[in-house]
């Protein structure tokens, strides 16, 4: 499966110059809302990452979504994996579990992203998890920025990857695009202003 065709097929690849959540700077931005607006499409997807996931043998009760970005990757992963669904939104700046979610304690939960990139939001919604008395098994996501380490790449972790090193995460391909600091960043320095599509922009 070619998952860069799929977010070119949907114009879900921008290209030009991007303000992301972390604050750094990209000529590239992954749109996922753009390819999980297919619903034939999610099935798709979510079916292949259920695969992969089920190959690593790890046990799963619930599949867990940070708001906003995450909610359509996470419960059609829930619905493939035949588990859960629930989702952690953000209060007054920080990730909690309401709308009368319960966690049991041992409770095994995957959380699920539409894209990792670094995971600060994936590890916000963890704790929350833990908070709770539950357990992270492990992370998946759509598409992995390349900063973490996903099942089955051969590309290394990086020094900031917030995902701990101990638990998988499993996301049908990697996106290696380079990302700056607004003080260092190119297309700054060629004059064009960044902008912010996600979902904390428009």
């Amino acid at each position: 499966m070619n998952i860069k065709q799929i977010y070119l097929d949907a114009s879900a690849m921008l290209e030009g110059h991007f303000k992301l959540s972390s604050g750094n700077h990209s000529a590239y931005y992954l749109q996922s809302a753009k390819v999980l607006e297919q619903p034939r499409t999610a099935k798709l997807l979510a079916d292949a990452l259920a695969a992969n996931i089920q190959k690593n043998g790890i046990e799963i009760d619930t599949v867990c979504a940070p708001a906003l970005g995450g909610l359509i990757a996470g419960f059609a992963l829930a619905t493939a994996l035949d588990k859960r669904s629930i989702f952690a939104e953000r209060v007054n700046g920080e990730m909690q579990i309401r709308r009368g979610f319960e966690i049991t304690p041992g409770e095994k939960v995957l959380i699920c992203e539409d894209i990792i990139t670094t995971g600060g939001s994936a590890m916000e919604a963890a704790k929350a998890i833990e908070a709770l008395g539950g357990v992270v098994v492990g992370f998946a996501a759509l598409a992995n920025r390349g900063f973490c380490k996903r099942d089955g790449s051969a590309l290394e972790r990086k020094t900031n990857c917030a995902l701990p090193a101990d638990k998988p995460l499993f996301a049908l391909a990697d996106f290696d695009f380079e990302m700056y600091a607004p003080e260092n960043c190119p297309l700054c320095a060629d004059g064009s202003e960044a902008i912010k599509p996600g979902s904390r922009g428009n």
